[in-house]
């Protein structure tokens, strides 16, 4: 990840090649992105910034699913039907906040963020109820 106010690709006038001035710092410190799927439950922790620990899903097999009355259980997920973030993401099976996923329940839609959450919540389409 480039680090802001250097274009360490660029030559200078001289035509010499720029140096970093410094190293990175903490918070520019990055890893790569989660991209949770369904498989057996896996998680990664990571530590933000004040010590804080952050808990992201690698892997989900259940999500919590609520219907339209408001009562919610665990339900097994079967596949990722549809993903509004990205098409490749629906091919790869990778769970978003508001993908479409076929649970046991019925048709669901996120609406947690696994990867920040470290849990998948969704609610029943109302195809589904």
């Amino acid at each position: 990840m480039p680090r802001p106010l250097e274009n360490l690709k660029k030559r200078r006038q001289t035509g010499g090649k720029s140096r970093p001035s410094r190293g990175r710092r903490a918070y520019e410190r990055d890893s790569y992105p989660i991209e949770p799927t369904v498989a057996e439950v896996a998680s990664r922790v990571s530590r933000r910034r004040g010590g804080s620990m952050s808990t992201g899903l690698v892997f989900a097999n259940m999500a919590n699913v609520s219907d339209s009355k408001g009562k919610t259980s665990k339900s097994r997920i079967l596949r990722v039907k549809k993903s509004p973030a990205n098409r490749d993401y629906e091919r790869r099976g990778v769970i978003t906040l508001g993908a479409i996923l076929e649970t046991e329940a019925g048709e669901a839609v996120v609406t947690s963020r696994p990867t920040d959450d470290g849990v998948v919540n969704a609610v029943l389409s109302q195809k589904a109820s």
